[in-house]
C-alpha cells in the first residue's frame, strides 16, 4: 500500500509527473523542492482580500481567494478556485491543488494537498500529503520530526524501514478522514478511505477503509449540589 497509485488518485493532482519514478509515496518529499523551483515563477492571480503577503515565486490558480492576514511566503504552487481563508500560513516548497480548503491558522511546509483536500482550522501539515478530498479537522497536527536522532523509520512486516528522511509526516490516502485535535506522529500512513476519530495519538500504518478509535473510558456521575 506504499506505492503512491496505492494511497493516490494521481489524476487528481496537476502535478503527476512529480511521483514518476517514486517506489513509494514519501520518495516524493525528497524531490519536492528541486520540482517547486524549477515551476514557481512571480505570477499571481487576483481575487486577494485586504492586507496578505504573498512572496515572490507564488503562483495562485484563476479563482482563488486570499483572505486578509493570510501569508504565502513560497516557493508555492496553489491551485484553482481554493480557499486560502485569515491568517492561514504557507510556508516554503507547498503544492495546493484545485479546489482545496488551507483555514485559519493553519500551516503547512513542504507538503502536498491533491484537488479537493481539506485543513479547515489549527492545523500543523509538515512534510505530508494529503489526497483527494483527505479531509483533516480542527486542532489536527501531523508531526513531522522525531526529537531522537536519525532517519524516520517504517515498520514494514515486523521490521525497521528506513524512508531516508529526517522529516517526514504523513501520508493521507484519497478521502481519508482526521478527527479534531488528534496527532499523527511522523511517518503515519493512512489508507485511503480510512477514519481516525478525535482525539486520537496514531503512529504507523493504517490500510484502507478501517477506523481507529479511542478507547479510554469516560465517567459519568451524578451532579450534586456543592456544600455551602
Amino acid at each position: 500500500m506504499f506505492k503512491p497509485g496505492d494511497l493516490f488518485d494521481l489524476s487528481q493532482t496537476a502535478h503527476a509527473s512529480l511521483f514518476d519514478g517514486c517506489e513509494n509515496a514519501w520518495d516524493v518529499l525528497k524531490k519536492l523542492k528541486a520540482y517547486i523551483e524549477s515551476q514557481a515563477g512571480p505570477v499571481r492571480q487576483k481575487p486577494i482580500v485586504g492586507q496578505t503577503y504573498i512572496g515572490p515565486n507564488v503562483i495562485i490558480g484563476e479563482g482563488t481567494e486570499i483572505e486578509f492576514g493570510a501569508m504565502i511566503k513560497g516557493p508555492a504552487i496553489i491551485g484553482k478556485n481554493c480557499e486560502i481563508r485569515h491568517n492561514a500560513y504557507i510556508r516554503d516548497y507547498v503544492i495546493i491543488g484545485d479546489n482545496c480548503t488551507v483555514g485559519n491558522s493553519t500551516e503547512i511546509k513542504h507538503s502536498i494537498l491533491f484537488n479537493g483536500a481539506v485543513a479547515p482550522h489549527f492545523n500543523y501539515i509538515g512534510d505530508s500529503i494529503l489526497g483527494h478530498k483527505a479531509h483533516i479537522g480542527a486542532g489536527v497536527v501531523l508531526s513531522n520530526f522525531r526529537s531522537l536522532p536519525g532517519n524516520i523509520k517504517l515498520e514494514i512486516d515486523g521490521k525497521p524501514f528506513d524512508t531516508g528522511l529526517r522529516k517526514f509526516g504523513a501520508m493521507l490516502g484519497d478521502s481519508a478522514e482526521i478527527g479534531c485535535n488528534s496527532v499523527l506522529n511522523p511517518g503515519s500512513i493512512i489508507g485511503r478511505g480510512s477514519v481516525v476519530y478525535p482525539g486520537v495519538n496514531w503512529r504507523g500504518i493504517l490500510p484502507a477503509n478501517m477506523i481507529v478509535k479511542n478507547k479510554s473510558a469516560q465517567e459519568v456521575v451524578v451532579k450534586r449540589p456543592r456544600s455551602t
